[in-house]
């Protein structure tokens, strides 16, 4: 069973940074797109990057391109986002997930076996 463990999540100003990390285990890392995902109180998860097998194909929901930047390391299999410039409407619960697509502007994943997920918190 794929299993995913996400880390890095924090408390910061507007304005300020942050880099989550993703391991995972279960499946062969490297053979796998992966993505990054948010749930904000109250509304849905979206998804908000995708990164193909071998990185060089990278997807962002709007909201945030320009800030925020997906990467992998299929040696030590685990899926980095860079977060900069942060907003309050950035905080949520962030989780990752293996086989991510995009579609019609969304980024989104069949996985079901979600973590816990890291909270970032966004002061304003």
């Amino acid at each position: 069973q794929v299993q995913v463990v996400e880390s890095g999540g924090g408390l910061v100003q507007t304005g300020g940074s942050l880099r989550l990390s993703c391991t995972a285990s279960g499946l062969t890392f490297g053979n796998h797109a992966m993505g990054w995902f948010r749930q904000a109180p109250g509304k849905e998860r979206e998804g908000v990057s995708c990164i193909g097998w071998s990185g060089t194909i990278q997807y962002y929901t709007k909201s945030v391109r320009g800030r925020f930047t997906i990467s992998r390391d299929n040696a030590k299999k685990t899926l980095y986002l860079q977060m900069s410039s942060l907003k309050p409407e950035d905080t949520a619960i962030y989780y990752c997930a293996p086989d991510c697509a995009s579609s019609n502007g969304g980024i989104y994943s069949s996985f079901t076996n979600w973590g816990q997920g890291t909270q970032v918190t966004v002061s304003s």
